[in-house]
């Protein structure tokens, strides 16, 4: 087990194919799809650098280009911005202020998120690391400290931990769209616990909880050997669930945090969540939220 605890590198998995989205998808990632003012993958790289995680790995696929376009420098678009005297705009599209490093690699074949993951095992080399899913955008909810941030100090103070996992709490209908924690010990709100388990996509009937996992985890490199031991699962796939569920058989100590009451997760991988996604950071603009809140109650009143 690795003895540094410093978590300073991410993989971002943004390989998907986002058919659930189509047609917006057919010819852009969902992960460049407009929440209010910003792509829903730039809501995590900002998200990454609040944490101090300052390497940034992401597993890309097919029609990908505009990730590694939206994050790069664009002389053409700061000369015209700065020509035009709107040089108030360029804090918004250039990005050295979050003191990132970015790379990119490529998963040329769709064999599940297990797969997409162990493209980043030369990148975070003997150190842990975060894995952010890319359609999948964490809110803090009234200025409290990120649920990242909360893992990583759950994962520096405990130096027998392979791994941390974020929680959410879901409708018990809908366990069959997560990966399920099966808990060891009690749960709490904010809190961290015990792994027993983790089940991919199970029924209602057979679910252990209705904790979901939130698109979040950090591990130490040796979840790197769990996904050499896999095979193709659910949706013959090769899910990270299965690895996490191995490591935890063969004696491997993983914890949980429940997400806050406060806090929010937005899956950006289908409508129901996009929309929500998009009213909930539109109506927030601090300068347009009113506005558009005005014209939201407008179009209810209407639809009465």
């Amino acid at each position: 087990m690795t003895t540094n605890r410093r978590i300073r590198k991410a993989v971002i998995p943004v390989a998907g194919v986002g058919t659930r989205l189509l047609p917006a998808t057919k010819s852009q990632p969902k992960e460049m799809l407009p929440v209010g003012r910003k792509p829903a993958v730039q809501y995590i790289v900002e998200e990454m650098a609040a944490c101090h995680v300052d390497q940034i790995l992401f597993v890309t696929g097919a029609k990908k280009t505009s990730i590694e376009d939206h994050f790069d420098y664009d002389e053409e678009l700061v000369r015209r911005l700065r020509v035009t005297g709107k040089e108030e705009l360029l804090a918004q599209v250039l990005f050295n202020d979050l003191n990132l490093q970015v790379h990119y690699t490529r998963q040329p074949m769709q064999l599940g998120l297990g797969d997409a993951v162990s493209y980043g095992q030369n990148f975070t080399g003997e150190e842990p690391f975060v894995i952010a899913l890319g359609d999948s955008i964490l809110t803090s909810g009234n200025g409290n400290k990120h649920a990242l941030a909360r893992m990583i100090e759950v994962f520096e103070s405990h130096p027998d931990c392979d791994g941390v996992i974020a929680f959410e709490e879901v409708d018990p209908k809908h366990v069959d769209r997560y990966g399920i924690a099966h808990v060891q010990g009690v749960a709490q709100q904010g809190g961290a616990f015990g792994l027993a388990d983790i089940i991919e996509k199970p029924s209602p009937a057979e679910a252990p909880s209705n904790y979901a996992v939130a698109g979040r985890y950090i591990f130490t490199p040796a979840i790197y050997s769990y996904l050499d031991k896999i095979q193709p699962g659910y949706g013959q796939e090769l899910q990270l669930t299965d690895a996490i569920r191995l490591l935890i058989r063969e004696g491997g100590h993983v914890l949980g945090l429940l997400m806050t009451e406060g806090e929010r997760r937005f899956d950006i991988g289908n409508y129901e969540s996009y929309w929500k996604a998009f009213a909930y950071f539109a109506l927030r603009d601090a300068e347009l939220g009113p506005m558009f809140r005005e014209f939201v109650a407008e179009q209810l009143s209407l639809l009465r």
